[in-house]
Order: C-alpha cells, then sequence, then structure tokens
C-alpha cells in the first residue's frame, strides 16, 4: 500500500525527471537564449509614445483595481461595523465614479484631438500625459478648457506632453 509520503516521491522523482528528459533533448541553440550567454548585441528595444502611455495606464488601471479590492474586502467581511461597511461602500462608489471620468476624458481627448493619453485624478486635480510632441501653451490651455467644460467645480489641470 502507497502512504502519502511514497506518493509525494514518486510524484516528484516524476517531475524532476521529466524536466530533466526535456532539458537533454532541447536544441543547442535554445539553451543558449536561456543561459544568456547570446553575443548578439545589434538587438535594441524601442519604446515608443504610446507604450509609455499604456504603461502608465495599467499602472493606474493596477492601483484603483487593488483600492476597490479593499473596499470589496471590508463590505464583504462579517465581523466589520456598519460605519466601516457604509464607508468602503462610498469608496467604491467614489472610485467607479473616478474611473468613469477618466474614461470620459480619455474618450473626448481621443475623439476630438486624436490624442492617446493617460489621466490621473486625485480629488481635485487631474493630472493628463499626452502622447504628442509639445504643442505650446495655447494648444495645452485649449485642451485644459476642454477638460474643464466637463466638470462644474473648479479643477486643478495640469497636462504633459510626452514626446
Amino acid at each position: 500500500m502507497i502512504n502519502k509520503q511514497n506518493l509525494w516521491f514518486i510524484t516528484l522523482f516524476s517531475l524532476i525527471l521529466i524536466l530533466g528528459i526535456y532539458y537533454v533533448s532541447m536544441p543547442k541553440d535554445a539553451l543558449t537564449v536561456f543561459s544568456g550567454n547570446v553575443e548578439d548585441s545589434s538587438t535594441t528595444i524601442e519604446v515608443s509614445e504610446s507604450d509609455v502611455i499604456v504603461a502608465l495606464k495599467v499602472e493606474e488601471e493596477e492601483k484603483i483595481l487593488a483600492q476597490m479590492e479593499d473596499a470589496q474586502k471590508v463590505l464583504l467581511d462579517e465581523t466589520t461595523s456598519v460605519n466601516e461597511k457604509n464607508e468602503a461602500y462610498e469608496t467604491l462608489q467614489l472610485l467607479n465614479s473616478k474611473k468613469g471620468k477618466v474614461m470620459e476624458i480619455e474618450q473626448m481627448l481621443k475623439d476630438k484631438y486624436n490624442l492617446d493619453s493617460c489621466v490621473k485624478i486625485e480629488d481635485n486635480k487631474i493630472n493628463v500625459i499626452l502622447s504628442c510632441e509639445n504643442q505650446g501653451t495655447e494648444y495645452a490651455n485649449t485642451i485644459i478648457k476642454s477638460i474643464q467644460d466637463l466638470y462644474q467645480t473648479q479643477m486643478y489641470i495640469t497636462i504633459k506632453f510626452q514626446s
């Protein structure tokens, strides 16, 4: 009869055996890529403007999702008080509205100015990073006015051109 210890030993031994056979049967040029001995220095990585914008968007999205998960954990926890659950619910509503406004601003910039952008909203501050050459202060002012038209209260809007 096989007990748990013998079963684990057979499983791990089989895994090691399969990986060993896989390693031995790999082609030689694939092994040089894994070992880091590639001597071809002609490969360069180009980062475009849109890649930077996408990276910033993903970073901001992950931050918002983490905050939403924390609020959801508080809502689902049975040991938290009603006040804490209310605060978590209000936080979720705020994050959802903030996320909607970010998407609205990005879509407006895409439609009206044909620009890729990353928008970050914190309280009454809006930071916008645009993927284009610096167009000057007049161009930035028209974009700021377009964003401000979406709000009824005064917002502090900054524009940064990513080139």
